[in-house]
């Protein structure tokens, strides 16, 4: 791995508190640390956005499973957990920027950590396009003058689906404005977002509960897609899977964070946990309020038919509107978890244009052009929806799969490591305290977390014609995971044979001039 030499590092700002801490990784600190234990906090937490995601997938999975689906949670929060607490041994222990891409280089290789940050980034850009896609869920249902395009709101329709794809573009643009910014308007945002987020989830919580029709009973049922309890488990923990990803964030931000080595792990997981309970409550809460579980409305309108139609229009919208701050803010977040990892791997000049990705403005602190080529990439898949309907679910789950894999590529390698006794338990943190160790937990754990990361990529991924081709005709949204992550891999390869190729044949030409 290239990184920059020692006689060009240089340490923190005088008197900061984080003084050096890059330095014995060959970096120099340019990202401004300006971000205490609430904002990292918020990093995670809003990349995961429960309300964001839950609104978006909420239908999708009662269509599938029916009521059962919601054990699909626990379960998906179980692995999901065991995931998050390897990353808080890693973010201890290599608080850097590009943290998949960083914790897979030192665990593995250069070369494996490479792919694992190509796919990571990919992931991310894809995962930015179907966060803002979730607009649609929310926002024609507070008014209906918000639906642009045609007259069915329903983003399974070829109105919906293209009036989607419009707003989200909308918003991608101005999430790209809060990027260029300085990172103290971004945190700011964030905390202020993820505040009335949190806020907003326990009012839906407490209104859904005390508007309950049915008792908790109804989650053993089943129904739905007619796959059975299996399949529909299955295909249901899509929603549970896409909710609980980017609790890595509070690592991603480590080089702008306070005590990163105290603070990342810490926040990585209260960032998952107050989303799982949060979520949790918020599914059960929409399946105990529901006016109908057998009307179709639920497996199509979701959470946003539930609160108009329980809580009544007026609180009903007025939370909806707390949803689309939490959408807004996630798309930021994600965006800006992007770009970090963007910068990263380009600051070891490891992509194409490594120069300008690489350079970050000593003013704002944050990382430009990574920000506008995230936003670019994101706005140009939305394009897809006007295509058909069905991409909407084909964006959504591969941005899951990416990630799952990419976050196997950090816990294979860590798991290689503590058996053969190479993974350090020791070290201490920024105010002397050990850091944080899974101990003798560490190899079932992290042997759990890389099984169930395997798992639910191929459960993901598998070409269901039900669920991804529903009505025929669309061959490529069946396989749409698998191409994308196949022309992933493809120019990912293509690119480094490339530069490998531009390297050997610059060494003769470097050799003779050293002679001239």
């Amino acid at each position: 791995m290239t990184t920059t030499a020692p006689s060009d590092v240089r340490p923190d700002p005088p008197g900061s508190p984080d003084d050096g801490s890059l330095t014995e990784f060959g970096y120099r600190q340019e990202l401004h640390r300006s971000l205490g234990r609430y904002a990292s906090f918020a990093a995670g937490f809003s990349f995961i956005s429960v309300l964001t995601t839950v609104f978006q997938f909420f239908a999708f999975g009662y269509a599938f499973g029916g009521p059962v689906f919601f054990w699909t949670w626990p379960a998906v929060f179980a692995g999901q957990l065991a995931v998050a607490a390897c990353f808080a041994e890693l973010a201890a222990r290599y608080p850097i920027s590009g943290a998949i891409y960083q914790w897979s280089s030192r665990l593995s290789n250069p070369s494996f950590g490479w792919f694992a940050g190509w796919i990571m980034v990919i992931g991310q850009i894809v995962v930015v396009a179907a966060a803002a896609l979730a607009l649609q869920m929310v926002l024609p249902a507070i008014w209906p003058g918000f639906q642009l395009i045609g007259h069915d709101p329903a983003p399974t329709s070829a109105d919906g689906a293209a009036n989607a794809a419009l707003l989200g573009v909308l918003l991608l643009v101005l999430t790209t404005v809060v990027n260029l910014l300085d990172n103290r308007v971004m945190s700011a945002v964030n905390r202020i977002g993820v505040t009335a987020e949190i806020i907003g989830a326990v009012l839906i919580i407490v209104l859904l509960f005390t508007h309950s029709e049915r008792s908790p009973g109804i989650t053993f049922h089943t129904g739905g897609g007619g796959t059975g309890l299996f399949g529909a488990l299955m295909v249901g923990s899509f929603m549970a899977a896409y909710v609980m990803i980017g609790f890595d964030s509070a690592g991603e931000m480590s080089e702008e964070t306070h005590h990163p080595r105290r603070t990342a792990p810490r926040t990585i997981l209260t960032a998952l946990g107050a989303a799982g309970l949060l979520g949790g409550l918020i599914v059960l809460g929409g399946l105990l309020a529901a006016p109908s579980l057998t009307d179709g409305r639920l497996g199509v309108d979701g959470l946003s038919y539930v609160l108009t139609s329980s809580l009544g229009d007026g609180v009903g919208r007025a939370l909806l509107a707390d949803v689309v701050v939490a959408i807004a803010v996630a798309t930021l977040a994600i965006q800006t978890a992007a770009s970090r990892m963007l910068f990263s791997m380009a600051r070891d000049r490891r992509l194409p244009f490594s120069g300008r990705l690489a350079k970050v403005d000593p003013r704002t602190g944050m990382p430009g052009a990574p920000a506008l080529v995230v936003g670019v990439l994101a706005a140009a898949l939305l394009l897809l929806n006007f295509a058909s309907p069905d991409a909407f679910l084909a964006i959504g789950t591969t941005c899951i799969v990416m990630l799952y894999l990419a976050y196997a590529m950090v816990t294979g390698p860590l798991l290689v490591r503590r058996l053969r006794g190479q993974f350090g338990v020791g070290g201490t943190d920024e105010t002397g305290a050990p850091l944080f160790s899974l101990g003798r937990w560490g190899v079932p754990v992290n042997a759990l977390a890389l099984a169930y990361g395997l798992f639910m990529t191929v459960n993901l991924a598998w070409p269901r014609a039900a669920v991804y081709d529903p009505a025929g005709g669309h061959w490529y949204f069946r396989w749409f995971t698998l191409l994308f992550l196949a022309v992933t891999l493809v120019a990912g390869a293509g690119y480094r044979a490339f530069t490998a190729r531009a390297t050997k044949a610059r060494a003769p030409e470097a050799a003779k001039a050293s002679y001239a």
